[in-house]
């Protein structure tokens, strides 16, 4: 891992340093922006959370951000860890994790979530995409990089092209800083054919009340032993796939109009209520929430 350097970026004015709490976080536990300018899928959000407890699941990006009050605790890789304010905490693509709060002030953060091809500007080869080993990293100068980063884009009044240049000497710095050298993570081995037969289906199907008994018959595998080898090659169980492909696909309509109730319908849940528990434990916001968000969001691009 390259070694910090001092960072390109001064704090933002007016924005805290790392560790520092806002004067009233109470007063605005959640705030986010979709920046499709930056890149399609582009998210920055800001929030406080007291006793928030996010399911164990895997992003399709990356998810990279500042702890500024509060500890979160999460497991990721198989540790226990434990990121206090100050700290950057990160997730690779298709780690499986979780996250509760480390005490009982909880935690406050602000976090990017990054799809793959975010990173594809800052990259000579787009292919290779970087891989960052750790889940937490100490570095009070990159974790300030971020936070003034972070600051810049939810102004709604700063201008786009400091935005934009702003977040890719973010990304670079990140890389430089802290990608491993060895680009592809060791694993396991290829993905059994079996897993990915399993699932394609969940992917097709996600809506329907699918059975371990004929995803197994699918594959080829018997029940539990299909159990066991989609939890060793990804992380999570069948089940946790099924639910993570309904939460996004759930996400996906808030964009449209449907009614809640029709959405939940429409992704496999049984009721509005069952779609708001799992939004909330996968997002950490409820589904009207996130509605709210991208609405605003695309009112400020017209």
């Amino acid at each position: 891992m390259p070694s910090p350097t001092k960072s390109a970026f001064p704090p933002a004015a007016g924005s805290p340093a790392a560790g520092q709490s806002d004067p009233d976080p109470s007063s605005r536990a959640i705030s986010a922006v979709c920046l499709p300018s930056l890149c399609a899928g582009v998210m920055v959000l800001r929030a406080v959370y007291r006793s928030q407890h996010f399911t164990r699941h895997a992003h399709e990006g990356y998810a990279l951000g500042v702890i500024e009050s509060g500890a979160l605790a999460f497991r990721y890789r198989g540790e226990g860890l434990v990121a206090p304010a100050g700290q950057v905490s990160l997730a690779q693509p298709d780690v499986p994790h979780d996250g509760a709060p480390a005490g009982p002030e909880g935690w406050g953060y602000r976090m990017f979530y990054l799809p793959r091809k975010a990173l594809f500007p800052i990259l000579a080869k787009p292919a290779a995409l970087p891989y960052f080993r750790p889940g937490v990293i100490d570095d009070p100068a990159f974790a300030a990089a971020i936070i003034a980063t972070h600051a810049l884009l939810l102004d709604t009044a700063a201008p786009a092209l400091a935005k934009e240049t702003r977040f890719l000497a973010l990304l670079a710095e990140w890389v430089l800083r802290h990608a491993d050298r060895t680009p592809i993570p060791p694993g396991p081995g290829p993905e059994p054919r079996a897993v990915r037969l399993a699932l394609e289906l969940l992917d097709a199907h996600f809506s329907e009340d699918i059975g371990l008994t004929e995803l197994a018959r699918t594959t080829g595998l018997s029940p539990w032993h299909l159990v066991r080898v989609m939890t060793r090659f990804t992380g999570l169980p069948p089940h946790a796939h099924l639910l993570e492909r309904r939460c996004r696909a759930a996400r996906d309509k808030l964009r449209g109009p449907d009614r809640l109730a029709d959405i939940a319908a429409a992704t496999g849940f049984a009721d509005q209520s069952h779609l708001t528990r799992a939004f909330r434990a996968r997002f950490g916001l409820t589904p009207g929430a996130y509605r709210k968000i991208v609405q605003n969001n695309a009112r400020l691009a017209d």
